[in-house]
């Protein structure tokens, strides 16, 4: 039925230009002219994790996708990854703190999002592991500096006691600013076989999302509007950059390492503003309803009078919008071949599921 679905989908978008949809046999991977820089390991044979994870049969020769086996692949590299870049060493309070938070249980959303947006244009997960921990790196960040009592004032986060509760305010500040250097550190010196100059680009992308066009902006705007009446406009502004905007620059920053050219740049980042978006909206969702994964209280938006899409068109209307707002960001993956955009349509789709 899932299958049947995509095609469908991807057949019913007329009016984009894309490679030739065809379910019963993968594109042969090209590498592109406008690619500035050589990837010679990626004219070889490679299977992806993507790739082996998709099934065809004689009943059923659209290839469907394992969607729950790929995150847990994905989460399980990338969680091996972030404990080997974040080694226990003096100070070792220091690292513990930074390590605390950073290799929780959690669903590595973020990062899965970046390798496999670097996968589909032509990368594979070694490129991409570098940006990936980066990635989780910065949204961690974010998450140890929400749960302090000068922001949410959150007692819990990704199923345990907040850094905060742990290790002291100092402390936590401390480690967030560390962990921070430490993601351009590690990028900088683990990406291999990319271009000085895309990289930059990709240094540049993950850090506006961190920055004053990114998630500080969205959080100066959160905090600005509790207890106040707010636009329709500004609460997009707020929800796009908060981790709206993240998820935007993981998707960007993948295709960017993964060799993408500025026409699939630019259709993946519409994707990941489109799912960014439906991903802050969700969020909003779960804080009023609760989900067994959400690891910290429900209800902290509504007990602070925060401005959310629950509260502005009512907790259906607010699934239905996040929803919209996938179908729209999916559109994008029409251009691509099918089997190799099935993880960011189904991640997409994931987002909005939870």
């Amino acid at each position: 039925m899932a299958s049947a679905l995509f095609s469908n989908f991807i057949n019913a978008l007329k009016n984009h230009a894309r490679i030739p949809f065809s379910p019963a046999e993968l594109v042969p991977l090209k590498v592109r002219e406008s690619t500035r820089f050589t990837k010679p390991f990626l004219v070889q044979p490679f299977t992806s994790t993507a790739e082996r994870l998709m099934m065809n049969s004689q009943n059923n020769p659209l290839p469907e996708f394992k969607i729950d086996e790929y995150r847990t692949i994905k989460a399980n590299q990338i969680n091996k990854a972030l404990d080997e870049a974040v080694p226990m060493q003096h100070p070792t309070l220091l690292h513990e703190a930074m390590r605390y938070t950073l290799l929780a249980g959690v669903k590595r959303i973020f990062g899965t999002l970046c390798i496999a947006s670097c996968e589909l244009v032509g990368g594979n997960e070694l490129v991409g592991m570098p940006m990936a921990c980066a990635v989780e790196m910065l949204m961690t960040i974010g998450v140890m500096l929400d749960d302090l009592p000068c922001f949410d004032n959150d007692d819990f986060r990704r199923g345990k006691p907040a850094s905060h509760k742990v290790f002291g305010e100092a402390i936590t500040l401390v480690a967030s600013q560390a962990l921070f250097s430490l993601a351009i550190e590690h990028l900088a010196a683990k990406t291999k076989v990319v271009s000085p100059e895309r990289l930059l680009r990709a240094i540049v992308e993950i850090c506006s999302s961190a920055g004053s066009e990114g998630a500080a902006a969205g959080q100066m705007m959160d905090i600005n509007s509790e207890g106040k009446e707010v636009s329709m406009s500004e609460l997009e502004f707020i929800h796009r950059h908060k981790s709206g905007k993240c998820v935007e620059a993981s998707v960007v920053s993948g295709v960017l390492v993964g060799g993408g050219n500025e026409e699939e740049i630019e259709r993946l980042r519409k994707y990941g503003k489109c799912v960014g978006l439906a991903f802050q909206v969700w969020d909003d969702v779960i804080d009023v309803t609760g989900s067994p994964e959400m690891g910290k209280k429900p209800g902290r938006d509504l007990l602070r009078d925060k401005a959310t899409y629950p509260k502005f068109m009512g907790i259906n209307e607010a699934k239905n919008y996040a929803r919209e707002l996938v179908a729209e960001g999916q559109k994008e993956l029409a251009y691509f071949d099918s089997s190799k955009a099935a993880p960011l349509y189904h991640m997409a789709n994931f987002i909005v599921s939870q």
